[in-house]
């Protein structure tokens, strides 16, 4: 436990304070899409409001999508895997801190940043509350895509722009259930958009350890 611990501190400080900006990018980017998105539709309230939530869902998995480059291949390259596989870590436990690690890098961020995306986008009280809810348990799902897409295609030339290029369309439910969630009687997609997110984290420590193993070897 203090092994994974150790590692986690040692994920969340090259995350945060990497050399590319650590969470202060994907933040920014996440408000420069808010602030042009009105400017793209024009000044209709109404709607600015009934797109506003999808808006802020496709900004978060752009967000999302920015570090991957720094999630699993530098560690490859380095053979940092290879050390933790001598010390008794698998794979699968590296990768299960990996996710929580860049989940806590842009997750909580984007909630605290959607707080100004809804004011420049006009949503009201009620569609604040189900897009910050959304996010709570849909960005998750994202970071376990984003882990496991980035061990997917480490080593590969050009692995950085086929890792984007490969979550954009796995994400696609999340970001169908995320943004139904803000229709009427949506509560349905929040409860969706939360077990897709289940199912995701699931799945990437094992799909993603068994790909480092493949790129190890």
């Amino acid at each position: 436990m203090s092994q994974l611990a150790a590692l986690l501190r040692r994920d969340l400080s090259l995350l945060l304070l990497g050399r590319r900006g650590g969470p202060v990018l994907p933040v920014l980017f996440f408000l420069a899409v808010a602030m042009l998105f009105p400017f793209a539709v024009g000044p209709d309230a109404q709607l600015l409001a009934r797109t506003g939530g999808g808006v802020i869902w496709v900004a978060a998995l752009l967000a999302a999508i920015l570090p991957l480059d720094r999630l699993i291949e530098p560690d490859i390259e380095l053979g940092m895997f290879d050390q933790w596989a001598l010390r008794g870590i698998s794979e699968e436990s590296i990768v299960a801190v990996r996710i929580l690690a860049h989940w806590l890098s842009f997750g909580p961020p984007l909630m605290l940043t959607s707080l100004i995306a809804a004011a420049l986008l006009g949503l009201d009280g009620e569609s604040l509350r189900k897009v910050e809810i959304g996010l709570l348990v849909g960005t998750p799902g994202l970071a376990a895509l984003g882990v496991t897409v980035a061990a997917l295609t480490a080593g590969l030339r050009g692995g950085t722009a086929l890792a984007g290029l490969l979550v954009i369309p796995l994400a696609v439910p999340l970001l169908i259930f995320g943004a139904g969630s803000l229709a009427v009687g949506g509560d349905s997609g929040l409860a969706l958009t939360g077990a897709v997110s289940l199912v995701l984290l699931a799945i990437a420590p094992f799909a993603a350890g068994a790909a480092i193993r493949g790129a190890r070897g």
